[in-house]
């Protein structure tokens, strides 16, 4: 009886966390953000915290709504969910200087070529590949991006690079930058649940994160392991 008054409240908990929401939560909403190299640092007109204030009327550089790099041969932009989330999908949406979108702006080449990551650390090597760019041209590529990708992590990283002595596809711009108008992350704000309308915890009890659509265990609590963490660690204990 016990274990079915705590699983019922599992259940109310993680379903009054999204009673506010339909669908997924956008979980970078005025989250701590970075910028590499930033466009005349110190001006908030171009900072990296732009991308995720939810603004997005205005998608010129100067309109303070946009972060804003000098160009450079790398670009890096993340944003600190600041604990580690359930994630479904990230829309990014480009500066375009608020112009017809296509090969008639001249901003679309500085785009062509770009990364998504999710990580649990600063470093995108160490997290997983969303998303990597090999087949748009200034004619394809998107002026709002759009990518599904089911894992958890704390940190969402947008990368591009025109690396020396590398050929690029033509279209490609020889250097790069990151004006990003507003990178949104979706997904579920607490951890141990799953699902977007109606969501559920993870059907592991001793499950930490699980995947948001399907419910399958992909990180156990501390001191469990196993396929669905149904086994506590032993302990060492000294002669």
């Amino acid at each position: 009886m016990s274990g079915l008054v705590i699983k019922m409240y599992a259940v109310f908990v993680c379903v009054g966390v999204f009673a506010f929401a339909y669908g997924y939560v956008n979980v970078a909403l005025n989250k701590p953000a970075y910028l590499q190299g930033q466009y005349k640092p110190g001006d908030d007109t171009y900072d990296a915290s732009n991308a995720v204030d939810g603004r997005k009327s205005d998608l010129s550089l100067y309109g303070g709504q946009c972060s804003g790099s000098q160009e450079r041969q790398t670009a890096t932009w993340w944003v600190d969910l600041t604990t580690i989330h359930s994630i479904h999908h990230i829309t990014i949406y480009f500066r375009t200087d608020n112009n017809p979108w296509g090969p008639s702006n001249d901003i679309t080449k500085y785009f062509l070529g770009f990364s998504v990551y999710v990580s649990n650390t600063t470093d995108r090597l160490q997290g997983t590949l969303c998303y990597k760019d090999y087949k748009f041209t200034r004619t394809t590529i998107p002026a709002v991006f759009n990518t599904t990708c089911p894992v958890h992590g704390q940190y969402v990283i947008y990368y591009n690079e025109r690396l020396p002595r590398v050929i690029y596809p033509d279209g490609y711009s020889d250097t790069i930058d990151s004006d990003l108008c507003e990178v949104e992350v979706y997904g579920c704000p607490a951890t141990g649940c799953y699902g977007s309308n109606s969501t559920f915890p993870c059907p592991a009890v001793n499950c930490q994160y699980c995947h948001i659509e399907t419910g399958t265990c992909q990180g156990c609590k501390p001191g469990y392991q196993g396929y669905r963490c149904e086994l506590g660690k032993t302990a060492y204990v000294p002669l």
